[in-house]
């Protein structure tokens, strides 16, 4: 984004001009780390406001990518940052990396330049760089963290693919029965309207549907519009929220799937934190945070108190129904041997193969079911159109 600025430099003369930066406040802090006393600060009044590019998580794993391997070739992070942003064309991403660069150079560690934006970089982002800052092997933490961000990138494109599928079909069945009710059945109406009573149940059944939807089409889609903004609302509540994530790991189909992702994204993280050097209570709180399941959630939250008081991670979860025994028994070895990092490494990999394992087999169950269940639909509105034609051909035979 981009702001304009009317200021006073040390010299005491007026200066306007214009800043990139993400906030009106980060392009207040450059101004006055560069010792300029503010008198006016606000966005540029553009049409580029209108349309600014957005930070999609790909631009982020790029850009880290990017930066490790500068990084690791021996340029120092200021330069790395220049560089990327001298051919970087998403200006909002342009502008984030200029304040970073101002911040870093200004002699801010990156980890705390990074935490400023929590929108773009998470707790897990902030703590692994922080870890590294420790060490002194930030293009290798880097190189750590966009792996660790492309994998989970790859994950969710892969849950999302799988559920497209039947959304699609879906919406496709929808479309198709309201314009059967709609447009189709009106049309036999008059032929039916001379049989009364005698037409069958279901014929009448659909009939009375197609009036509604027609006669009171706006009271269907306020029904709908509420039945929306009801469950949005639902879902944000707290409540609500734990209610949905518990359904959608207990339902027959998706739920192990859905187990499976969870347990993967918990366990890698806590894996990358805990052989990157974060301390263990952080990289449990952490794997709490990107779990992205309530009922994982408080279970991790469990985790991190009973491990506090000085219980192993093996016992704090062995209890847990929401953990396969094996996993517990094999944290339980990586604990034993000092290997811990390692065997959850491993045990992520294997929850990402029965990931895809899991996504290919419920693609192949659910493409048949939908399939069906639009044959069924479709298939009872054409029949209460044909059973009515069919008895008046037999009786005007």
């Amino acid at each position: 984004m981009k702001f304009d600025y009317q200021v006073t430099d040390p010299m005491g003369r007026e200066i306007d001009g214009c800043v990139e930066a993400t906030s009106g406040e980060a392009a207040a802090h450059i101004l006055r780390r560069d010792g300029f006393i503010i008198r006016k600060i606000e966005e540029s009044d553009d049409s580029e406001g209108l349309f600014s590019q957005r930070i999609s998580k790909s631009d982020l794993v790029y850009v880290t990518s990017q930066l490790s391997i500068m990084v690791q070739t021996g340029i120092n992070l200021s330069a790395a940052l220049r560089g990327i942003i001298q051919q970087e064309e998403n200006l909002t991403l342009k502008a984030l990396l200029a304040e970073l660069r101002s911040n870093v150079e200004s002699g801010e560690d990156f980890s705390t330049a990074l935490a400023r934006h929590p929108r773009y970089f998470d707790k897990t982002f902030v703590a692994l760089v922080r870890a590294s800052e420790q060490t002194g092997m930030l293009g290798e933490m880097l190189e750590k963290i966009s792996n660790y961000q492309r994998k989970q990138l790859e994950n969710g494109s892969k849950v999302r693919a799988a559920m497209a599928y039947p959304c699609l079909m879906l919406l496709i069945a929808t479309g198709v029965t309201i314009f059967l009710l709609t447009f189709v059945l009106p049309k036999f109406e008059p032929l039916f309207s001379q049989r009364g009573s005698s037409l069958p149940i279901t014929t009448q059944l659909m009939m009375t549907v197609s009036d509604s939807l027609i006669d009171y089409w706006y009271f269907w889609i306020a029904g709908v519009v509420v039945a929306i903004v009801a469950s949005v609302l639902f879902k944000r509540s707290d409540r609500g929220r734990r209610k949905l994530d518990h359904l959608m790991i207990s339902l027959p189909l998706i739920g192990p799937m859905f187990r499976k992702v969870v347990i993967s994204r918990s366990i890698n993280t806590l894996g990358t934190m805990i052989e990157s050097g974060v301390p263990v209570l952080d990289a449990i709180q952490l794997s709490s945070e990107v779990a992205g399941n309530a009922c994982y959630e408080k279970l991790w939250t469990d985790v991190l108190e009973k491990v506090s008081s000085g219980n192993p991670i093996n016992q704090a979860i062995g209890n847990s129904p929401l953990f396969p025994h094996t996993l517990v028994q094999m944290i339980a070895l990586g604990e034993e041997t000092g290997k811990l990092d390692e065997v959850l490494a491993r045990v992520s990999q294997y929850y990402d193969r029965e990931v895809d394992t899991s996504l290919k087999g419920l693609t192949s169950i659910v493409e048949p079911l939908m399939i069906a269940a639009m044959g069924v639909v479709i298939g009872t509105i054409v029949l209460s159109l044909l059973l009515p034609i069919f008895q008046l051909s037999r009786h005007g035979g």
